[in-house]
């Protein structure tokens, strides 16, 4: 019974700044329904991929290795892979775009470290689509440069083919690329290539493969690539644990939320951000991103919007420091 009292506390020392910073920030903007999951196997969409007519997710830790393909007309499941029986810690999905890309594949990132312990993470390339699926897919193994790190953002760079990991920071992630060539026999070692924003929790490439957005909780930011400029924030609609990310085909930005039965949201850029990711305001971002500064008519937030985040995530850091005390007192009391 103690056992489980300090664990409660422990972990409640843990969650609460995290719920005070989202509890605290804007509410976002209006999003229409793009459908909802019916699957009640769908329990926790982390990561989330629109491809051929089809939207993929996965479920967050917990479940075997699966990835549900389901029709965004009815929010059936119409086809699942089974790919792994033990994953670790499945967080992320990313379309396997590049060339040689082949239709009906993607790949699956078994890449979430809460502690920061894991010394690799591993991603894998599994085929996708309607009916019941069971490939295992070739597996890689990476390595960060710097030591374990939490993560659930996998994304493709478009033109190279390419993985990159962002890692999940509350003080701002980090996003790190992988070998041009993977190997499936050795640790394939990341590189990193830039800053994202804090708490990522997945993130895709636009069509212009020039352009990607990483999300949050609450917010996003698009970003230039490969400079990895900030062209525009964004707010997202308040969802139950908003996770997952999609952009489609055609551009199409879709959000999707843990819990059973969530809903599928699509996201109406705004008409500046939309000018840029469609390539008719490249050149403006890219002005933008030489000159090292924000464009401020590409940033949607309101300056009070910003402050009202800002003040919520300086809550939350002090309520993290607040704590980490506690947890000490936890471990204090196991060592009794």
């Amino acid at each position: 019974m103690r056992e489980r009292v300090i664990d409660g506390l422990l972990a409640a020392a843990v969650a609460l700044p995290f719920a005070v910073g989202l509890g605290v920030g804007p509410g976002g903007p209006d999003a229409e329904v793009a459908f909802a999951f019916r699957d009640p196997a769908v329990v926790e969409s982390s990561g989330l991929v629109a491809r051929d007519g089809l939207v993929l997710t996965t479920n967050d830790s917990g479940d075997t290795g699966r990835v549900f393909a389901v029709d965004p007309a009815t929010g059936r499941t119409v086809g699942v892979t089974t790919w792994s029986q033990d994953p670790v810690d499945v967080e992320a999905l990313a379309p396997a775009d590049g060339p040689g890309a082949r239709p009906g594949e993607v790949w699956v990132g078994d890449i979430g470290d809460n502690p920061g312990e894991r010394t690799s993470v591993s991603v894998t390339r599994v085929a996708v689509g309607r009916g019941t699926l069971g490939a295992a897919g070739t597996t890689y193994e990476l390595v960060y440069p710097d030591g374990g790190q939490d993560a659930e953002t996998l994304l493709v760079e478009p033109r190279s083919g390419r993985l990159l990991v962002a890692s999940k920071a509350f003080l701002g992630g980090t996003l790190y690329r992988a070998p041009a060539r993977l190997s499936p026999d050795a640790p394939n070692r990341l590189e990193p290539v830039g800053s994202v924003l804090s708490i990522a929790t997945d993130g895709a490439f636009f069509p212009d493969g020039r352009h990607l957005v990483v999300r949050g909780y609450g917010g996003a930011v698009v970003y230039a690539w490969p400079s990895m400029e900030e062209v525009a924030d964004l707010d997202l609609p308040t969802q139950q644990q908003g996770e997952g990310i999609a952009v489609d085909e055609d551009g199409r930005v879709l959000l999707s939320s843990e819990g059973q039965y969530a809903e599928v949201l699509e996201l109406d850029l705004p008409a500046d951000v939309r000018a840029v990711v469609d390539g008719t305001g490249a050149d403006r971002a890219d002005r933008a991103g030489r000159e090292a500064g924000r464009d401020p008519d590409l940033v949607t937030e309101t300056d009070t919007a910003e402050l009202t985040l800002i003040t919520g995530w300086m809550l939350g850091g002090a309520l993290a420091v607040l704590g980490l005390l506690v947890g000490l007192v936890v471990l204090l009391l196991r060592r009794r």
